[in-house]
């Protein structure tokens, strides 16, 4: 695979489920969030387990709500989606967001060997900016996307393609869900799935490689 890859300038990276443990600060959001449906009345009382509160991280915002409660009335679910930002945004405030063991010096190392290292996550802006001053996110990133910045109505597939006008030579994904992995359809893109992140199985299968650990990028880049 590493031949395969030779060719490879830029890589772009997903953020939550492949950099960032976003279960760390997303549960309890969530779990706010549901507790004020449960309180007014638009949900019912249910014990979540983490496995299936995770299954949103990747998904947009928008996307979410249409896949979880399609149903519910457009104002509780402002409500609702504005908490979760809130409560992601005050923990993060607060220091508790954590990033995977390793990824720091894997980003360091991508970059001093002269990769071209992309942010791209179906994120809010605000979202994005916060774990960029948190994190340093420009100190490793030229660019950093959100699907946010294309008001929601694009794609990771759509904006790569997009992106590949930018920049020469052959282009690697690297996330753990379905909308990272489907990138590599496009001419001259791969995609390495994550299966530490939050994405099932099958959702990988299209990946032309997959990692365990972020580390083992330095084993094929």
């Amino acid at each position: 695979m590493k031949n395969e890859l030779s060719h490879v300038r830029t890589i772009i990276f997903d953020y939550d489920g492949t950099l960032h443990d976003s279960s760390k600060i997303y549960i309890p959001a969530f779990k706010r969030a549901y507790n004020y449906l449960v309180k007014n009345n638009k949900a019912e009382e249910k014990n979540w387990s983490d496995e299936e509160i995770t299954q949103w991280l990747g998904y947009s915002k928008q996307e979410m709500w249409e896949l979880f409660m399609p149903d519910l009335d457009p104002s509780f679910r402002q409500d609702a989606s504005g908490l979760i930002g809130k409560t992601m945004l005050e923990m993060i405030q607060r220091n508790e967001a954590r990033w995977y063991a390793g990824a720091v010096d894997t980003l360091q190392y991508l970059k001093d060997q002269g990769y071209t290292l992309i942010f791209l996550s179906n994120c809010s802006i605000s979202y994005m900016e916060m774990h960029a001053e948190q994190f340093r996110l420009k100190g490793y990133f030229k660019r950093l996307y959100c699907t946010e910045q294309f008001n929601f109505r694009k794609s990771k597939k759509e904006i790569v393609k997009l992106l590949k006008q930018d920049f020469e030579g052959d282009i690697v994904v690297i996330g753990d869900r379905f909308q990272d992995i489907e990138t590599a359809e496009l001419e001259g893109v791969y995609a390495i799935g994550c299966t530490y992140g939050f994405g099932k199985h099958k959702e990988l299968e299209g990946a032309d490689l997959l990692i365990s650990d972020i580390g083992e990028l330095r084993n094929y880049l």
